[in-house]
């Protein structure tokens, strides 16, 4: 996978915050709505490169992207104390 750029992006406080609002509402991190706007904005006006890469899937892998090595890593939970 390429390496991703990085960027300084200056924003007027109240967009930064909005954006902030509206990446909670999604459940995506502000950088990530910026960058899905961004594709949706080059998108809409036929600038998206044709070989540009996915967007990054997030949450946790399911189980049949994971290497094996990393489900032998991960504990098994054991039941706590019941409850008083």
């Amino acid at each position: 996978m390429a390496q991703r750029k990085q960027i300084l992006l200056r924003l007027d406080p109240a967009v930064h915050d909005a954006l902030a609002r509206w990446a909670g509402d999604e459940l995506r991190s502000t950088t990530a709505q910026i960058e899905y706007l961004l594709r949706q904005a080059l998108a809409q006006a036929g600038r998206l490169p044709s070989d540009v890469g996915q967007l990054p899937r997030r949450g946790r892998p399911s189980k049949a992207d994971r290497d094996p090595v990393d489900e032998e890593q991960e504990p098994e939970s054991e039941p706590g104390p019941g409850p008083d």
